[in-house]
């Protein structure tokens, strides 16, 4: 029987935790699962997978600045400044000072960055039916919803003490 699926006794009952009964590692060891999949097709094209949040949020915004892809992605900063670093260099995303705020930099894609976009997206999406497709259709409708829930949760009981730096695996 694998863990997943062995008799889960409670923390209770047994006065210790059993991790791979543990939800949040067993989060974690899904996400990371899924995404060092998909990073396999984002290497074939030159980026990693904080290159490809990046790409993928400025694709949604069209311009903001790495402070914003921060907050609305949860990256933490060093992590998207490095990527954005590597971006720019690459001539994917174009950098440019705010007329705002000469402290801060836009961001927008480029015409390169576009196009692997647009290579990605398909590819993103067939990862992402292929491995739903083990749901039902009502599984796959729950799941969205349970999803939405653990995360307004997390940020209710948490969000303003959260830091991607905390979460880091060092």
């Amino acid at each position: 029987m694998s863990p997943a699926n062995s008799p889960r006794p409670s923390l209770k009952s047994t006065g210790h935790l059993a991790l791979q009964h543990f939800m949040p590692y067993r989060i974690a060891v899904l996400a990371r699962g899924v995404s060092a999949a998909l990073a396999k097709q984002y290497r074939s094209l030159g980026i990693s997978i904080p290159e490809w949040r990046v790409i993928a949020h400025l694709a949604e915004v069209g311009t903001c600045s790495s402070g914003d892809i921060c907050q609305r992605t949860e990256m933490d900063k060093a992590k998207v400044n490095r990527a954005v670093t590597r971006l720019v260099a690459a001539g994917l995303v174009l950098s440019s000072i705010s007329d705002q705020d000469r402290r801060l930099n836009v961001l927008k894609l480029g015409a390169k960055g576009r196009r692997i976009y647009e290579e990605i997206v398909p590819i993103a999406l067939d990862h992402q039916r292929a491995l739903m497709s083990a749901l039902s259709e009502r599984e796959r409708r729950d799941f969205e919803q349970m999803i939405e829930k653990l995360q307004a949760q997390t940020h209710k009981l948490w969000g303003a003490d959260l830091s991607m730096d905390d979460a880091r695996e060092d």
